[in-house]
């Protein structure tokens, strides 16, 4: 049996959040190698998001990802490392949302 004994925090905050952040980032990365804007894509931005979850699960039990998606769009193939502090530089202030609560 568990009793809850407080709730506090932000309630719309998950790992959705810092998969949006990680797609943002491959986002930046794809215009500026291919000077294509990736939300344009449907298609291709569901791979982006697909791979992406994947290496922010990865991430938790190794130092560095790399995302690879054949065929993202007109052909082209996508290939970037992502390394753990990296992910956690561009997710740092929703780690911190998550810490205040139980501070």
């Amino acid at each position: 049996m568990f009793e809850v004994i407080a709730t506090s925090g932000d309630t719309h905050l998950g790992g959705e959040d810092f998969d949006q952040r990680l797609a943002e980032h491959f986002g930046k990365i794809i215009k500026k190698k291919h000077n294509v804007d990736i939300k344009q894509d449907v298609r291709a931005l569901q791979k982006l998001k697909s791979e992406v979850e994947k290496a922010k699960r990865d991430l938790s039990s190794v130092l560095q990802v790399k995302v690879t998606i054949e065929g993202l769009f007109d052909g082209v193939d996508f290939e970037e490392t992502i390394t753990r502090a990296r992910f956690e530089e561009l997710n740092n202030d929703l780690f911190k949302k998550t810490i205040q609560p139980v501070q």
